[in-house]
C-alpha cells in the first residue's frame, strides 16, 4: 500500500511499488493530463510536482512517493500557474500538444523560484522538456508574458 496527497486529496493504492507512478496516474487514476513520452525521463512530458518540485514520473516508483504529495496538470492551481496558462493561451503556443503539460508544469515551477527569469534561467529550466514541434521561442515567450503578468 502506498498513501500520498494528489492535487490536494489523500490517496491509498495497492500497486506493485515498482510500477511508475506515471502509470498510476493515467491507468489506476485515470488522469491522462501527464503524457508518456519517451519513458526514461528524457522529454519531460510526464512532469509532475512531488512536494512542490518537477519531477519525472515516468522513471518515479511509487513506492517511493509515500507520504508526497504529487500535482498533476490537472491539479495545478495558483497565482504562477494561472499566469502560465493564460500566456500559452494568448501566444497559442501548443501545435501538436503532446509536451505541453509537462511545459506548463516546468514553467509553473520556475516562476515560483524565480519571479523574473532571464532567457538564461529559461533555458536551463526548460532544458529538459522536448517540444517536437520546436515551440521553444513561444514556449520562452510565454514565461516571460506570464512572468510580467505576476510582477503586476
Amino acid at each position: 500500500m502506498t498513501a500520498f496527497k494528489l492535487n490536494g486529496k489523500d490517496v491509498t493504492l495497492d500497486v506493485d511499488p515498482e510500477t511508475p507512478l506515471l502509470w498510476v496516474l493515467r491507468d489506476e487514476l485515470q488522469l491522462t493530463g501527464t503524457k508518456f513520452g519517451c519513458g526514461v525521463a528524457q522529454c519531460g512530458a510526464c512532469t509532475v510536482m512531488l512536494d512542490g518540485m518537477p519531477r519525472r514520473s515516468c522513471v518515479t516508483p511509487i513506492g517511493t512517493i509515500e507520504g508526497s504529495e504529487v500535482t498533476t496538470i490537472e491539479g495545478l492551481e495558483g497565482r504562477e500557474a494561472e499566469a502560465v496558462r493564460a500566456a500559452w493561451v494568448a501566444i497559442d503556443v501548443p501545435q501538436c500538444g503532446w509536451c505541453q503539460s509537462g511545459q506548463v508544469m516546468a514553467a509553473t515551477a520556475l516562476l515560483s523560484q524565480v519571479s523574473a527569469p532571464s532567457d538564461e534561467d529559461i533555458d536551463n529550466a526548460m532544458a529538459g522538456n522536448v517540444c517536437r514541434c520546436a515551440t521553444y521561442v513561444r514556449i520562452r515567450q510565454a514565461i516571460h508574458d506570464a512572468a510580467k503578468t505576476l510582477e503586476g
